[in-house]
C-alpha cells in the first residue's frame, strides 16, 4: 500500500533550470533538462569574445619573429592538456600566418618568391593539437564511465525499491546511492536529460512504493526543507544583484543544488516551488533585458559605423587636386578613423563586415593619396631646381655695383620667378627666402650707396653686437619659459636692426647664428628630456592596459614613418641646392640644420617605442 506523502514526492524530486511562471513542478522535468544542454551566457561571451578577437587581430597585432612564434608554440605545448585551449591554438596560427605575410613582402622585393612553410612550428602545432584531442578523448572516455555508473545505480535503486520488507536496511544505502550519483562528474550531452529523468523516476518509485518508517521519512523530509529553504532565500536575494551575469550564473548553481535536494513534505512542497519558480523567473528576466539593451547598443553602433563607410565612400577622390585639398580630405579621414575607434561592438554578423568595408575604403584613399604625391614629385623638384637656380643667380649678382645692368637682371629674374610654378611646401617658403635676401640686399646696397649711412651702419653693428652679448644671458639655469621668451625677444630686436657695414655683415651674422643655434639645441635638449619624462609618467597609466599600449605604439610608429619620410625628402633635394656661392652655403647649412632636426625627432620616437615595447 502506498504511503500518501511519499506518493507526492515524486513531483519534489524534480530540481532543474527556471522555468516559464505557467509550467508546474510536476510536469516540467523534459523542458528542463533539455535547457540545462545549452548556456545562452555563454553563447553570448563567445560571441563578445570572437568579435573582439577578429577586429584586435586584424586591427592591432603585430607579427612575432620566428623564434619568438616557435617560443610561444613551445610554451603552449608546455601546458597542462586541460589548460590548453582552442584560442591558444588560433591565436598561434594567426601569429604565424602574419609572420609569413610580412617575410613575403620582404621577399617581394628580391625575389617574389613565396616563403616556405616553417616545418618546426608545423610540427609543433601538430603536437599540440595532438596532446588537446588526447585530453578530449579522456574526458570523454570519463563521462562514459560515469554514465555507466549512472545507469548501474539507477537500476540498483529500482531494485531496492521493489524490496518493501527491509526498509531499516535498504534506507541508508538509498541515501548512499543518491549521494554517490550527485558526487559523480558529467555524462555525454545527448545523455544528460535522458539520465537525470530516469534517476527522478527511480527515486519517485522508491520513496512511493517503500513502507519508509515514519520518523526517518519526516526526518529527510525536514532536512530537505531547511535546505531548500535556504536555497529560496539566496535565489531570492539574487534580485539585489547589480551584476547581471553573475546573478545568472549563481542561479543556475542554486538550480543544481535544488535539483540534488530530495523532497519535501507534500503539504509544502508546491509553495516553496512556486516561490523558487517566481525568483528564478525575476533573474531571468533581468538576463533577458540585459541581452536586450546589447542588442540595442549593437544596433546603434552598426549604425554609426555604416555612416562613416558611407562618409568616406562618399567622399570625390577625383575633385583633389592640391596639396592642401589632400591634407583637408586627411583629417577628415583621420577623423572619421578616430570616430570610429569610439563605437563599440556591432552584431556579430555585421561587425567584421563593416570593419572590413571601413579599412578597405581607407586603404582606398591613402593609395590615391600616394599616387597623387608620386605623380606631382618630379613636377615639383623641377619647380624646385629653377627657383634655386634664381636664387643662385640673384645671390651671384647680390654684390655687383653695376646698378643698371644689376637692377635690368634682377628685374628680369623677379618676373620670370613668378611664371615657374608651385614647389613642395616644406622647400617653398626657405627657396622664396633665399631669392627675396639676395634681391634685398642688392637693392639696400644699391640704395646705400646713393644715401651715404655709414654712421647707422657703424649704429646697427653696436646695437647687433649688443645683441649678440645679451644671448650669454641665457644659461641651463634659465627657466626654459623666460629662456624662451628673452630669446624671442632678442630675435626680434635683431630683426628690426638695419644693415651693417658690409665687411661686417658675415662675420657678426656668423657669431649671431652660431649662439642662437646653440641656444636652440639647449632648449631643445631641455624640451625633449621633459617630454620624455612626461611621456614615461603617461605611459605608466596605461601599465596593464594592452590595447592602449598597442594604439599608443602604432601612433608613434606612424610618427616614426612620417619623420623618415621627410629626412628622406631633404636629403634627396639637398642634392639640387649648389654651394658655389656664400649665400649657397647658408641655405645648404640651414637644410642640414632641418635634416638634423629631424633625426633627433626620430631618435627622441624610437626611445619611445623601446619604452612601450618594455611594457607590452
Amino acid at each position: 500500500m502506498r504511503d500518501p506523502a511519499s506518493e507526492a514526492q515524486g513531483a519534489e524530486e524534480l530540481t532543474t533550470r527556471p522555468t516559464p511562471a505557467n509550467v508546474s513542478a510536476e510536469d516540467n522535468s523534459d523542458e528542463f533538462e533539455t535547457a540545462g544542454t545549452a548556456d545562452p551566457e555563454a553563447a553570448a561571451e563567445e560571441e563578445m569574445t570572437e568579435g573582439l578577437e577578429e577586429e584586435t587581430a586584424e586591427a592591432v597585432d603585430a607579427p612575432l619573429t620566428r623564434e619568438a612564434l616557435l617560443d610561444a608554440a613551445k610554451a603552449v605545448l608546455e601546458k597542462e592538456a586541460s589548460d590548453i585551449t582552442t584560442d591558444d591554438i588560433r591565436h598561434l596560427r594567426q601569429q604565424y600566418n602574419a609572420f609569413r605575410k610580412e617575410a613575403a613582402a620582404a621577399d617581394a622585393v628580391q625575389d617574389a618568391a613565396e616563403p616556405e612553410e616553417d616545418e618546426e612550428f608545423k610540427a609543433l602545432l601538430a603536437e599540440i593539437r595532438a596532446k588537446k584531442a588526447e585530453h578530449a578523448a579522456k574526458v570523454e572516455a570519463e563521462k562514459a564511465e560515469n554514465l555507466r555508473r549512472k545507469e548501474e545505480i539507477i537500476a540498483e535503486i529500482l531494485s531496492l525499491a521493489e524490496d518493501t520488507d527491509n526498509v531499516n536496511r535498504t534506507f541508508p544505502r538509498y541515501r548512499e546511492l543518491q549521494d554517490e550519483f550527485n558526487a559523480l562528474g558529467e555524462v555525454p550531452a545527448t545523455e544528460e536529460t535522458s539520465i537525470w529523468k530516469r534517476f527522478q523516476d527511480a527515486r519517485e518509485r522508491f520513496s512511493d512504493n517503500l513502507k519508509i518508517n515514519k520518523e526517518l521519512r519526516d526526518y529527510d523530509f525536514k532536512k530537505n526543507l531547511d535546505t531548500k529553504q535556504l536555497l529560496l532565500s539566496e535565489a531570492e536575494a539574487l534580485a539585489t544583484e547589480e551584476d547581471v551575469i553573475t546573478a545568472y550564473r549563481r542561479l543556475q548553481e542554486l538550480h543544481n543544488k535544488w535539483r540534488q535536494a530530495g523532497p519535501v513534505a507534500k503539504e509544502f512542497r508546491e509553495e516553496i516551488w512556486d516561490k523558487f519558480k517566481a525568483a528564478s523567473a525575476e533573474v531571468n528576466k533581468r538576463y533577458q533585458a540585459y541581452f536586450e539593451a546589447r542588442k540595442a547598443r549593437e544596433a546603434e553602433n552598426e549604425a554609426g559605423k555604416a555612416a562613416l563607410c558611407d562618409r568616406l565612400e562618399s567622399m570625390d577622390l577625383k575633385s583633389l587636386k592640391t596639396f592642401a585639398a589632400w591634407d583637408e580630405a586627411t583629417k577628415a579621414v583621420m577623423d572619421m578613423q578616430q570616430q570610429w575607434r569610439t563605437f563599440g561592438f556591432a552584431s556579430r554578423k555585421m561587425n567584421k563586415a563593416l570593419f572590413a568595408r571601413f579599412r578597405e575604403l581607407c586603404d582606398k584613399f591613402f593609395a590615391a593619396k600616394a599616387e597623387f604625391f608620386h605623380s606631382t614629385r618630379e613636377e615639383l623638384a623641377a619647380n624646385l631646381a629653377r627657383k634655386t637656380a634664381l636664387a643662385e643667380r640673384a645671390e651671384a649678382l647680390r654684390e655687383s655695383t653695376d646698378w643698371k645692368s644689376a637692377t635690368d637682371e634682377f628685374v628680369a629674374m623677379q618676373k620670370e620667378w613668378k611664371t615657374i610654378g608651385t614647389v613642395a611646401k616644406k622647400y617653398s617658403d626657405a627657396v622664396w627666402h633665399r631669392f627675396q635676401e639676395a634681391c634685398d640686399a642688392f637693392f639696400e646696397a644699391k640704395k646705400k650707396a646713393t644715401s651715404g649711412t655709414r654712421r647707422a651702419e657703424a649704429d646697427n653693428l653696436r646695437a647687433k653686437r649688443e645683441i649678440i652679448a645679451r644671448l650669454d644671458e641665457i644659461t641651463e639655469e634659465t627657466p626654459r619659459e623666460d629662456a624662451i621668451a628673452l630669446l624671442r625677444e632678442l630675435q626680434e630686436q635683431w630683426r628690426q636692426i638695419g644693415h651693417v657695414p658690409f665687411r661686417d655683415k658675415d662675420k657678426v651674422y656668423d657669431q649671431y647664428r652660431a649662439k642662437t643655434d646653440a641656444l636652440r639645441d639647449m632648449l631643445n635638449m631641455r624640451r625633449n628630456r621633459d617630454r620624455m619624462e612626461r611621456f614615461t609618467e603617461n605611459i605608466s597609466t596605461l601599465e596593464g592596459d594592452r590595447q592602449k599600449l598597442l594604439r599608443e605604439r602604432e601612433r608613434l610608429m606612424r610618427a616614426l614613418e612620417s619623420r623618415r619620410q621627410d629626412l628622406r625628402t631633404y636629403e634627396n633635394n639637398l642634392g639640387f641646392l649648389s654651394s658655389k656661392s656664400k649665400s649657397g652655403n647658408s641655405m645648404l647649412a640651414e637644410f642640414e640644420r632641418k635634416a638634423d632636426a629631424l633625426r633627433a625627432d626620430i631618435a627622441d620616437l624610437e626611445e619611445k617605442i623601446k619604452l612601450l615595447d618594455a611594457k607590452l
